[in-house]
């Protein structure tokens, strides 16, 4: 079983701090979908970073099952701001696809299966009160979840996703 977020995460202003709050289960999650189709440009920092952690030989993590490597980079405390930006974007495709869609669906934003298109960029940023109202329609994801979406949007882009501004004091528990 996943160890439990606290019941407000509160938001943070890197990626490298919501790495660091994120349960076991979700840093090897994340790991495991980084490690599928790991940016080029940060497969070398995932494997520095696995280099540090385990106090490895560079030969010898570059032979690691990827496995042995994604159970090794969950467990970095301090992944560095891009890798750890990019750790956040795989646990959110790989495991929280359908938290993506109901959101995207609920601000009638186009995308594909949770990834906006590019006129999306094109479309007005969403209002607060949009923002709030297509919150509602995550009432059945754990709020830690959401939370952590909602915080990674942000930090992508603060521009576009502005009206999330505080999504802590509003956000809605999760129904059980």
């Amino acid at each position: 079983m996943s160890t439990i977020y606290s019941p407000a995460m509160g938001f943070e202003t890197t990626a490298g701090k919501i790495w660091k709050k994120l349960p076991r289960d979700d840093k090897k999650l994340a790991a495991t979908a980084f490690l599928q189709e790991p940016p080029p440009d940060l497969f070398a920092a995932g494997l520095a970073a696995i280099i540090r952690v385990r106090k490895l030989r560079p030969q010898v993590a570059r032979a690691m099952s990827s496995e042995e490597q994604a159970r090794a980079l969950s467990t970095v405390l301090d992944p560095g701001e891009p890798l750890a930006s990019s750790l956040l974007i795989a646990l959110h495709l790989e495991g929280r696809r359908a938290l993506l869609v109901a959101f995207l669906d609920a601000l009638s934003l186009p995308h594909e299966n949770g990834l906006m298109k590019d006129e999306a960029d094109a479309l007005p940023i969403p209002s607060a009160e949009a923002v709030k109202s297509a919150a509602a329609a995550l009432a059945c994801f754990p709020r830690e979840q959401v939370e952590v979406y909602f915080n990674t949007l942000i930090l992508q882009d603060p521009d576009r996703w502005q009206g999330l501004s505080g999504y802590e004091t509003w956000l809605k528990p999760h129904a059980d």
